[in-house]
């Protein structure tokens, strides 16, 4: 893959002086994932933290490689329920979409937008904090309803959650992805 940046999938955010696991980035990103936090709280501590420099080369780097991850992982779903919907194939994938849903808290610090470098992540993002968070905030839900279901086996109900979830991802793109040319 492509190391190019670009919007949309691994948390892992390595701020200058911290790591994975003292970095604002980070911690902030927690409440995005949590469902009791309202939206505009979660954008504002999530947007706000500002990264620069090889810090932000690193956070753009880790969104574009997860958002490949979230692509391919919702192909091999997609291949799947038009197929023989094959549950080993279903589960893993749903599962590494749910845990990457959670991580995407990460992936959009200030800092780290198309003034920075080459991405589809649209300044939108940081101007509409609380829409984009309440986008994400759908989608990471919308994420661990498919995987739950993954779960049971319900192909039906597996194909339902996956619609919802490529809804969030339709309304997320729409306003905040502009395409890009590898």
């Amino acid at each position: 893959m492509r190391i190019a940046p670009m919007v949309f999938s691994t948390f892992l955010v390595l701020v200058a002086c911290g790591g994975a696991d003292s970095s604002q980035a980070n911690n902030a990103g927690a409440n995005i994932g949590n469902a009791a936090a309202p939206a505009a709280t979660a954008a504002a501590s999530v947007l706000t933290t500002k990264v620069s420099g090889e810090a932000a080369r690193r956070v753009m780097h880790e969104r574009h490689e997860g958002m490949e991850a979230i692509g391919k992982a919702t192909k091999a779903i997609k291949r799947e329920l038009d197929g023989s919907a094959d549950l080993a194939t279903i589960r893993p994938s749903a599962a590494k979409i749910a845990d990457l849903s959670q991580k995407a808290s990460g992936w959009f610090p200030a800092g780290t937008g198309p003034d920075v470098g080459k991405t589809g992540a649209k300044p939108e993002i940081w101007q509409n904090r609380a829409d984009f968070a309440a986008k994400l905030l759908n989608f990471q839900k919308a994420a661990q309803a498919l995987n739950s279901t993954a779960s049971s086996g319900d192909v039906n109900s597996i194909k339902a959650r996956f619609a919802d979830m490529g809804g969030t991802c339709k309304a997320c793109h729409d306003k905040y992805r502009k395409e890009m040319k590898h």
